[in-house]
């Protein structure tokens, strides 16, 4: 029987570099799996943890949220009946409501195979300022749906960031632990808290307006170079470009065109001169990271509140370019 986490958290809270920091406190002796759904088709999150240890499941464009679930049963069903892990972490989009994935896990057909563990939200403080994050009934959802509160990038919090995560905490009903990490650096022990939020959830309003491509993040296309996919819903958009692995990006370019590009946030794995770099932007935050793996190719995509110049943000994109036919 697998024991079953589920780590929540809205965009930019720090969800994989926390899975990645998990994963490196593992047991040698257990088996563990992760099934991740992110709100694009690129599957950027899937790139960063594929040599992670853990059995790795992707479900691409946000399907894993929507209300009737097939995609996030399908994925479930394959991890816990071929893998049959010790322990599955399931990581779902930033823009994802939480109620259609606890209900599923807490269905009776699954209580032969898991048991569900301590539910666990990561929590940028910083966003308790923003009216559009706080006014999202995800990031509502997602916070009430926790069993523990990881309040992440202590680093960057000023003295107001400490003071609303203060009075958060005190209206918080269920006073309910919040346990404070930058890096995402938590012990894995609270994995094995139980799970006691039993409170009901009211049923999300908005769905994605596209259906997912399916159950495997985007692919390229037989002798194609390179490709883009678009998805949009809950209010926000995105836009992911897949590169083949003999494609090199100009190194100070890719940067700039990370730091630099008007949408609200950016995260990819990208191949230039050096080697392999894995870019995460939300904001102003700005996160980079040499890398020793070799995914097969590279992948980006952006996020943005609004539908933003896809095609103007793709030609800059592709005139960084050093290798290509």
């Amino acid at each position: 029987m697998a024991r079953v986490n589920l780590i929540t958290g809205f965009l930019g809270s720090g969800k994989t570099t926390t899975l990645q920091h998990l994963l490196s406190q593992k047991p040698a002796d257990e088996k563990w799996a992760i099934l991740v759904n992110e709100f694009g088709e690129v599957g950027i999150d899937g790139a960063l943890l594929a040599e992670s240890g853990a059995i790795l499941k992707e479900i691409p464009g946000g399907c894993m949220c929507c209300v009737n679930g097939l995609p996030m049963q399908v994925g479930l069903n394959m991890l816990l009946k071929q893998a049959q892990p010790d322990r599955l972490l399931i990581e779902p989009t930033g823009l994802g409501h939480p109620k259609q994935i606890l209900d599923m896990l807490s269905a009776d057909v699954y209580r032969p195979w898991l048991t569900l563990d301590a539910s666990l939200c990561l929590l940028d403080p910083r966003q308790l300022s923003d009216r559009r994050t706080v006014e999202n009934e995800n990031f509502r959802d997602q916070l009430a749906a926790a069993d523990i509160i990881v309040a992440n990038k202590e680093d960057r919090w000023l003295d107001a960031d400490r003071q609303a995560l203060h009075e958060w905490q005190q209206q918080d009903p269920l006073s309910r632990p919040v346990i404070t990490a930058s890096f995402g650096r938590i012990d894995a022990q609270l994995l094995r808290q139980p799970r006691k939020n039993q409170q009901t959830l009211p049923r999300p309003a908005h769905h994605h307006g596209q259906p997912a491509s399916g159950l495997a993040a985007l692919t390229l296309k037989p002798d194609a170079r390179w490709r883009r996919s678009l998805n949009q819903g809950q209010g926000y958009f995105a836009c992911g470009w897949v590169f083949d692995s003999d494609t090199v990006f100009d190194t100070v370019g890719l940067l700039e065109w990370v730091r630099l590009s008007p949408v609200t946030r950016v995260k990819g794995v990208m191949r230039i001169q050096e080697g392999l770099v894995s870019v995460n932007r939300q904001g102003d935050d700005f996160h980079i990271e040499t890398r020793q793996s070799s995914p097969p190719d590279s992948r980006i995509e952006v996020i943005h509140e609004a539908e933003a110049d896809w095609n103007a943000l793709q030609t800059s994109l592709l005139q960084l370019r050093l290798t290509f036919v």
